[in-house]
């Protein structure tokens, strides 16, 4: 092998060759190779990495299926350091995206600016001053920072239900279900970073060790993000795409920021025009199109319809919804629009529904201010055979505080 090392300006190796090394290579990683032996043998035989090798190599880790996901996430995270400053930055004819006010992507980085200066200027410091003294004050500005860092919510979403479904469009699969369950896992330690200093116990060990975590983790998902997932939407994504993701980036909203300007293209992006004319006649009545859509808009609750096919076909957009939706949905199948970790409960659910076993299934749970009862129906033709599944959402608060009577006077 050193020989081979040695002599590697007279090696000539395709792009099947070297995404069999680089396999190779992160297989050997994860069956207890030494990093820096990894990081050697990837510098003589691949030297840079393009956005499209990254791609493929997480795409075959998902696909082989033998990984759980625990281990899928370690070997993304030893990817990260072996990547770490060799990926080939490419020549983009159409200009920098990340460079436009008001583009999706300048928004995320003005946003890892603001993340980065408030872990790094603040939570860091703080976390030092913590670890001296495990004062009252100290931990209430932890706290504090927290809840500036609780707002990364908003950037993971857009990520997770903008642009993920875009890029498995395309058939990009591996990066994105791998990014949303890291953003899963800083998510839930947020949270548990700050459960543990609001209920402080004097176990200052755990406070910091999730805290650092959180620090560790959020600028990992950082580098991974501008340097992997926006070149790699960059390159496939076209413009009317990120027209519509810009449009609906208000609907989840921003973290720390917003965007100072409307990103409008150089051209006008070209809009598929829903067909406004026409009725639609049904066993009960006869409804514009029109009429339709606001009849469905103006429900009080919520519903999405999903198809035999588990793909989502169509949502309601009431004023209040509950849970963020998105246009970049419709086509993208069910499965997909989940985090990771609560697919299998969405799968049972669906295969119930299918094979006539439940016909309906409720939950109810406490979400930020609501208490949100959360219905699903098989939904059948008249001859039993199953069409696909309705989702129905409903605040129920203010049901829940109903006393007494109040008629309609005649």
């Amino acid at each position: 092998m050193s020989e081979i090392i040695n002599n590697r300006e007279h090696i000539t190796i395709n792009n099947t060759e070297r995404l069999a090394i680089l396999k190779n290579l992160f297989t050997d990683l994860h069956n207890g190779r030494n990093v820096d032996e990894v990081k050697a043998h990837f510098d003589a035989f691949i030297g840079k990495i393009t956005v499209d090798e990254i791609t493929q190599l997480q795409h075959d880790f998902v696909e082989d299926g033998s990984l759980t996901a625990s281990e899928l996430q370690h070997i993304y995270k030893q990817h990260s350091a072996i990547f770490e400053g060799t990926i080939k930055e490419e020549i983009r004819p159409n200009g920098r995206p990340e460079d436009e006010p008001g583009h999706p992507i300048h928004t995320f980085i003005m946003e890892n600016q603001e993340i980065t200066k408030l872990l790094k200027t603040k939570m860091l410091v703080n976390l030092e001053e913590f670890e001296k003294n495990d004062s009252v004050d100290n931990a209430y500005k932890l706290i504090d920072d927290i809840n500036l860092l609780l707002d990364i919510d908003k950037h993971y979403s857009r990520k997770e239900n903008l642009i993920f479904p875009y890029l498995e469009k395309y058939g990009i699969y591996g990066p994105t279900t791998n990014m949303w369950r890291i953003d899963d896992f800083i998510r839930d330690a947020i949270k548990d970073g700050k459960q543990k200093l609001v209920n402080y116990s004097e176990d200052k060990e755990a406070v910091l060790e999730v805290l650092n975590y959180v620090i560790q983790e959020v600028i990992g998902m950082i580098y991974k993000e501008e340097n992997i997932l926006f070149p790699m939407a960059i390159k496939n994504l076209t413009e009317d795409e990120w027209v519509k993701i810009a449009h609906e980036s208000d609907e989840i909203g921003f973290c720390l920021i917003a965007p100072a300007v409307e990103w409008k293209p150089e051209r006008k992006a070209l809009e598929d025009k829903a067909i406004s004319e026409g009725y639609i006649k049904m066993e009960t009545g006869i409804l514009s199109l029109k009429q339709l859509e606001l009849l469905l808009n103006h429900l009080p609750v919520d519903i999405t319809f999903i198809d035999d096919e588990d793909v989502v076909r169509y949502f309601s957009h009431g004023k209040e919804r509950i849970f963020a939706r998105t246009k970049a949905i419709i086509g993208r199948t069910v499965q997909n629009c989940h985090p990771p970790r609560s697919v299998h409960v969405v799968e049972e659910l669906l295969a119930d529904f299918k094979s006539g076993k439940k016909e309906s299934e409720d939950f109810w749970i406490k979400f930020k201010d609501k208490y949100v009862y959360i219905r699903y129906f098989a939904v059948r033709d008249e001859n039993g055979k199953y069409i696909g599944t309705l989702e129905f959402t409903q605040n129920i608060d203010p049901i829940k505080a109903i006393e007494g009577e109040k008629r309609i006077l005649f």
